[in-house]
């Protein structure tokens, strides 16, 4: 698979043939000023909950690519109200599309949108074929039932991780849940988009290596092949 970093917490990853995009928060980002959001594709937009730095840019991109928009109950309901194409999950459920398996799983977090209004619970996918398989957490403490992920899905090849602690859990934390889903190795995410969640890089990558696992940070714009 190809994963392309776009800030924040959004990603976009080539997958079974297909392109998937992950909680588009791009336009108002500043650290990603050089992104293009018109020229981004998506058959299918994973969002994990609905705060406006995991929203922002999603009816924008849906409406330009037509793109599927998977997500929780109510998030799907409000955007299928809008006319988009939309896939309800649970927490727990999983379902078959094109790429392959999505499954929603639990997140510690909360989930509203920029007007006030419910956003459903926050979650996090698992998604995997027959050859890789993946998780994007989505912004979340670290929890428990992250040691439920090895025994339901398929060995992960790569962990996307919130690092930036504050409204989520910080690198250290982001090491253990490595433990917990057992994949040494991890990509991190919403860390040093504005202030609360500045962290230094070179230490972050340290606290990896200390616990014997790869922290990965690319670059705005950049692409890894896992």
């Amino acid at each position: 698979m190809n994963i392309t970093y776009y800030g924040h917490s959004c990603f976009g990853v080539d997958f079974g043939g297909h392109r998937l995009l992950f909680d588009p928060f791009i336009s108002p980002n500043e650290l990603a000023d050089k992104i293009d959001i018109s020229s981004i594709e998506a058959d299918f937009i994973l969002v994990s909950h609905a705060h406006q730095d995991h929203v922002a840019d999603l009816e924008k991109i849906a409406k330009n690519t037509g793109a599927i928009i998977i997500s929780n109950y109510e998030i799907a309901t409000r955007y299928g109200e809008k006319d988009f194409d939309t896939y309800p999950l649970n927490h727990g459920g999983k379902a078959q599309f094109a790429f392959g398996t999505a499954k929603y799983v639990a997140a510690i977090h909360s989930s509203s949108y920029a007007d006030g209004s419910f956003g459903g619970n926050p979650g996090g996918f698992v998604v995997w074929n027959d050859d890789q398989c993946f998780y994007f957490s989505g912004d979340t403490a670290l929890t428990m039932d992250m040691k439920l992920i090895p025994m339901t899905c398929p060995k992960l090849d790569v962990a996307i991780l919130p690092i930036g602690d504050n409204f989520t859990m910080d690198v250290t934390e982001a090491a253990i849940a490595c433990d917990f889903v057992k994949c040494d190795r991890a990509i991190g995410c919403h860390y040093d988009t504005f202030g609360y969640i500045k962290i230094n890089q070179d230490e972050a990558k340290q606290t990896f290596e200390s616990a014997g696992k790869t922290l990965l940070l690319p670059a705005i714009g950049e692409s890894l092949t896992i």
